[in-house]
């Protein structure tokens, strides 16, 4: 059975003599820029980024946060003391966060708003502190 492009089907392909063929390398990089599923990429990036659920603090913890909260007082009277604590830093995009560790010395407590206030200006809401440790 013959087939309707028999003729021409072993021919070679038919070239421009003002223009010499473009290389491989690029006739593949002009079809680089399409994207079919913008944003596919960063959608994935975001899925896999890991976050940490926030832990509820137990009785004991409760205690002792209170008892470092009440050495921090007694010492803001006297100097700027030096705490280390750890925080939870909800993630603006997803559930979850991230657990911070910090460590600096505390320029005044604001307990009407519930915030630390650092000499470098960091700002640390107390509903986020999960360990305070007054450092001597």
């Amino acid at each position: 059975m013959a087939c309707s492009y028999d003729d021409i089907l072993h021919l070679s392909r038919p070239r421009n003599g003002k223009h010499p063929p473009m290389p491989m390398e690029k006739r593949a990089a002009q079809f680089l820029p399409f994207s079919a599923l913008t944003g596919l990429e960063a959608v994935i990036e975001e899925e896999g980024r890991l976050t940490d659920a926030p832990k509820a603090l137990g009785e004991d913890a409760l205690m002792a946060l209170d008892e470092q909260l009440a050495l921090l007082r007694a010492r803001l009277k006297e100097d700027h003391p030096r705490v280390q604590l750890t925080r939870f830093l909800a993630d603006r995009r997803k559930a979850g966060g991230s657990y911070l560790a910090l460590t600096g010395r505390v320029r005044r407590l604001d307990e009407a708003n519930r915030l630390l206030l650092f000499e470098d200006g960091t700002r640390v809401d107390l509903g986020d502190v999960t360990e305070l440790a007054v450092l001597p």
